[in-house]
């Protein structure tokens, strides 16, 4: 089997995915260890046949609806790869909005920044490698999303990061100059979580009560006992969630709330700033 003739598979995964030449393209790229350049590059190429046989079983489980990236054991977020795992969210282009903007933020230059509910590690680490003077603690409840986080933490050999195992604060000491946190946020009846690659996440780091707003008020609440003055909170929500953030925000307190958009354009993450001592 030929490059080209493996990159036409793509038809067999159509009415699964909506990606699914892309897919077969990342497949191919992790067996090969190439650059999708190189697919377009040398189409004429022969596959070596543990490669096809590789792929096809690839196939079969994208087939089942498996993410990919469970398929491949990575995803790329912000400038690197992160290992992944059933155990956590897989890491989502629109979480480097939260990145992008905790970046601009006005904050000492040797800032202490908490990550809570961390999983693969990758709002934390992308910090981290951004802003090598800052001290990032990471932290997740479920001991096999700390692991994960800490083993990229290591991959990448970002020693500003640590990682933290514990509920939301607990594992926390001290204050912070900046929050941030990607929590559950879904509510536990909405019918997207029988759909598409969330089958495949725990539910654990998806659904929340009260509409999806329940640790969402949890952490706004609590941290502003571990935030120092002047200091930010900033997380992402649901694409319909982003007036109720901001008025959690503004009745607990916090000033300058505003709320930003996705690379799709809806509300996805809100933040404000804690003012008082």
């Amino acid at each position: 089997m030929q490059i080209q003739q493996a990159l036409a598979l793509h038809t067999q995964l159509a009415h699964q995915s909506e990606s699914a030449a892309l897919d077969i393209e990342l497949m191919l790229c992790a067996l090969l260890d190439k650059p999708r350049s190189y697919l377009f590059t040398w189409p004429d190429k022969v596959l070596p046949e543990p490669v096809v046989t590789q792929l096809n079983r690839m196939i079969q489980r994208r087939l089942k609806g498996e993410p990919v990236a469970h398929i491949l054991g990575t995803r790329g977020f912000w400038d690197f790869d992160l290992d992944v795992s059933p155990h956590t969210l897989i890491p989502r282009p629109d979480t480097e909005c939260l990145v992008e903007h905790a970046l601009t933020l006005a904050l000492p230059s040797s800032a202490r920044v908490a990550d809570l509910g961390t999983g693969s590690g990758a709002i934390a680490l992308a910090l981290g490698w951004e802003r090598p003077e800052w001290e990032v603690v990471a932290s997740d409840y479920i001991a096999d999303a700390a692991a994960l986080a800490e083993r990229n933490r290591s991959k990448l050999q970002l020693d500003n990061v640590r990682v933290l195992q514990g509920s939301w604060f607990e594992p926390h000491v001290g204050t912070y100059d900046l929050i941030v946190s990607n929590p559950p946020y879904i509510d536990p009846d909405d019918p997207h979580l029988t759909q598409g690659d969330v089958r495949f996440e725990p539910l654990s780091a998806l659904v929340a009560d009260n509409k999806g707003m329940a640790d969402i008020e949890l952490i706004s609440d609590q941290a502003r006992a571990f935030l120092r003055p002047g200091g930010f909170l900033l997380f992402e929500h649901g694409y319909d969630q982003g007036d109720m953030s901001r008025t959690l925000l503004t009745e607990l307190g916090y000033e300058k709330v505003e709320t930003l958009r996705d690379y799709g354009n809806n509300e996805r993450v809100t933040f404000g700033q804690w003012l008082k001592s």
